[in-house]
């Protein structure tokens, strides 16, 4: 299945008084560029993630996004540092009894102090939070992979469109080519008649001329090449893996041979096809930017 580098899709999962959502977002990009972002209590399992991605994720500029909410007491635990505390109350009493103090010992002003109650986060099961988090993840991702694929199957309807006017083009390019040879003779004649209209005119130079001519702008090879490009796009479409860069390298071939048609041809005929046939080339390569 073709797939864009486009794509988005989210996912979240309910277990154990946790709640993790997951979101994926992704541009195109030249290489497998993967961000994420989740609490740092849980950047241990960053690597699991990242190569539960990269099973399906082959190009493109990927941000992950990972957030969870706890609704379980056992979460955290409370402690009280009573030595502490009983020092305090101790001290504050010596204060009282021998610099002539006022006040109490309130629960409200013992409690301020550092350090007196300290909130700890209990440590949390690897494989438990995984577990929890792969429900959540799994379904962002086959959300995401899902869409890339609708807009990967859009884009290759579309190319494959412009594959076929460019493949008219180039029949007509093929079609025009031979003729060019003889309007130069017609041509070349027809001017040699209008400067030496009372002299006789050697044919057999004519035809030499109309060789070289001939020779100079041959685009056979071009028009070959450039027709066996468009077969070899076709084909690595009904491919099931990656092809961006593939197509990318293909569409610059299929330029490069554009642009020799046009320099050799001297006709404005097969000038101005060559100028439209470019141009369906570069909507395609524009697309092709956002293939994976």
């Amino acid at each position: 299945m073709i797939k864009s580098m486009t794509g988005y899709g989210r996912g979240e999962h309910e277990a154990d008084g946790r709640k993790f959502s997951v979101e994926i977002k992704a541009v195109n990009h030249r290489y497998n560029d993967i961000s994420i972002r989740l609490p740092r209590s849980m950047n241990y399992l960053e690597d699991k993630i990242r190569k539960t991605l990269t099973k399906k994720i082959m190009r493109g500029k990927t941000d992950v996004f990972i957030t969870f909410e706890s609704f379980s007491e056992d979460d955290v635990n409370i402690k009280i540092n009573e030595p502490l505390a009983k020092a305090y109350c101790e001290k504050l009493e010596y204060l009282k009894l021998n610099y002539g103090l006022t006040g109490d010992n309130t629960l409200d002003l013992v409690a301020k102090f550092p350090d007196i109650i300290t909130v700890e986060k209990v440590q949390e099961d690897e494989d438990t939070i995984w577990n929890a988090l792969l429900p959540a993840l799994d379904d962002a991702l086959n959300s995401f992979i899902s869409m890339r694929e609708i807009e990967g199957e859009a884009l290759k309807k579309d190319i494959l469109k412009k594959a076929d006017v460019i493949e008219n083009y180039v029949v007509e390019i093929k079609e025009r080519a031979p003729l060019v040879a003889e309007d130069y003779r017609q041509r070349l004649t027809d001017r040699l008649n209008e400067l030496l209209a009372d002299t006789s005119i050697d044919e057999q130079r004519i035809s030499q001329e109309v060789l070289i001519f001939a020779d100079r702008c041959c685009i056979d090879e071009e028009i070959t090449r450039l027709t066996s490009h468009i077969s070899q796009l076709r084909s690595i479409f009904a491919k099931d893996e990656p092809i961006g860069r593939k197509l990318d390298f293909l569409v610059q071939e299929m330029n490069r041979e554009a642009n020799t048609i046009a320099s050799k041809s001297n006709d404005i005929k097969i000038t101005q096809i060559t100028v439209e046939l470019k141009s369906e080339i570069e909507k395609i390569r524009e697309q092709i930017q956002n293939i994976e």
